[in-house]
């Protein structure tokens, strides 16, 4: 592609040399350049992309994006300044890949929890509505029945616009992405056209990167303050944050709650660990979802489906047809009568929803043993708050490792053990090896005993000291069952 058609919609403030040069691909790690691509430098927390342009040039780029001209321009390739070059790498990859999100309907789903969930079970009631989708989540992404592994909770921008294509060229009417605070703050969302937009709610997370809860408040809110009028921006008005992030947004205001008046409203009827009826808008109908913070994901489904111009019956119709997603309250039950339940919360209100859920469904004849920990490296302060949650709302917690990564695992259980209540100390003990604390757990429970084993969900390994090394909370549970039970 041309250089002058790569930089359409970005403002440019200068360029020195030919812009009609040919770029064969874009790069904005200097170690993948290759002859004739187009190098953007962008500056990093760590490093500076301007350090390495002109080995870049070397390498063989023939145009570079940059905030600055280095000293030494070299006249066999093109300058191009801008003011943000980590913006323009946005455009210039819609650009590069024929902008495919104008070309398909894409809804992103952002929020501190049920993101992953809510982007999922969009592809899922999709595909069962008859239409062929993408989806980019944190677990997967797909383009039809085709999966490609996923590596971040937000790919980088020109990633995003790769799968956007081949999903364009499979002929996908529609595309679902799971939308993170750390996409949105880096910029790998920007020049990708947004038909909907999804907000989940907000709790204590990632405060680690983004320092400050109205630092993350706000960087939320710039994906729906980007949206422009011919957008719908569909908020949860439960959450005292959900008001807050349609503010300032051009785009078309909508609303879905269970506690207040919304344009989309749900109401719980009956729950148990097989599924949920519920009632949607005055409509009633059966799922195999369970759990309240489902209500919310499954009503947010609806209410993007509506906006895209579903009849109700027919949504609600293939919403009850969706089976759970991997490791999201996924429950099986033992021979002995046990009642396993695996979930990703890690976060305290995670955490909180996935136990509410659990005693509202239980008859307190049964106990409830927790089994969860916190991952290192990330954010300190919600540790002891997750430890006073898990023992005050657990028949017994064990509390041990989740992805300790270059933390001291002992260290990590510490700070959760100093958020437990004086009254709570006898429902907790520590295992800081997550295989012998779910092996304590399975020890412990007695039939119709229900075993929650949070943090991990659908992840397949345990990261320590930079090596993952493999660990399913799943495949662990099965096995020491059946070692157990002999």
């Amino acid at each position: 592609m041309q250089l002058i058609e790569l930089l359409n919609r970005i403002p440019t403030l200068e360029i020195h040399g030919d812009n009609t040069r040919e770029v064969s691909e874009l790069v904005f790690d200097s170690r993948k350049v290759t002859e004739n691509s187009l190098y953007i430098a962008m500056r990093g927390t760590v490093v500076d992309g301007h350090s390495f342009i002109a080995s870049s040039v070397e390498k063989g780029a023939k145009a570079i994006v940059c905030e600055e001209f280095p000293e030494n321009l070299n006249e066999n390739v093109t300058y191009v300044k801008v003011k943000d070059s980590s913006k323009a790498l946005g455009q210039l990859a819609s650009n590069f890949y024929g902008n495919p999100s104008e070309q398909l309907k894409l809804i992103g789903v952002t929020g501190t929890n049920g993101k992953t969930s809510v982007s999922t079970l969009l592809f899922d009631v999709f595909k069962n509505l008859g239409y062929n989708s993408a989806l980019l989540s944190t677990v997967e992404i797909r383009v039809g029945d085709e999966i490609i592994p996923a590596t971040h909770t937000t790919p980088d921008v020109i990633t995003i616009n790769k799968i956007l294509a081949k999903a364009v060229y499979e002929g996908c009417e529609y595309a679902f992405m799971e939308v993170s605070s750390h996409g949105i703050a880096q910029n790998r969302i920007e020049g990708l056209h947004f038909q909907v937009a999804g907000f989940t709610n907000l709790t204590h997370d990632h405060l680690d990167y983004h320092k400050t809860f109205d630092e993350y408040l706000k960087t939320k809110k710039r994906f729906f303050d980007v949206l422009d009028e011919t957008a719908v921006a569909i908020t949860n008005i439960d959450d005292k944050n959900g008001a807050i992030m349609l503010q300032n947004t051009k785009a078309k205001k909508v609303s879905y709650a269970l506690k207040t008046m919304a344009d989309y409203h749900g109401r719980l009827l009956e729950v148990d660990f097989n599924g949920m009826l519920l009632n949607f808008n005055g409509k009633e109908f059966w799922t195999t979802l369970t759990g309240k913070f489902n209500v919310y994901n499954l009503l947010l489904v609806f209410g993007i489906a509506s906006e895209l111009g579903f009849e109700h019956d027919e949504i609600l119709q293939a919403i009850s047809k969706l089976k759970r997603v991997s490791g999201r309250f996924e429950t099986f039950k033992s021979d002995g009568g046990i009642f396993f339940i695996v979930d990703y919360a890690h976060t305290p209100d995670a955490l909180e929803n996935i136990l509410d859920s659990i005693n509202d469904i239980r008859t307190k004849n049964e106990r409830l043993i927790t089994v969860f920990g916190c991952g290192g490296d990330r954010d300190h302060s919600k540790r002891p708050e997750m430890g006073n949650i898990a023992t005050k709302k657990s028949t017994l917690a064990i509390i041990t490792s989740d992805n300790p990564r270059t933390e001291d695992p002992a260290q990590i259980i510490k700070e959760i053990e100093a958020g437990v209540e004086p009254q709570n100390f006898s429902k907790y003990t520590s295992i800081p090896d997550r295989r012998e604390a779910i092996k304590m757990a399975i020890k412990f429970a007695e039939p119709k005993d229900i075993v929650l084993v949070a943090g991990k969900g659908h992840e397949n390994y345990q990261e320590i000291n930079g090596v993952k090394h493999h660990f399913d909370d799943k495949e662990v549970i099965n096995e020491l069952w059946k070692l157990m039970s002999k």
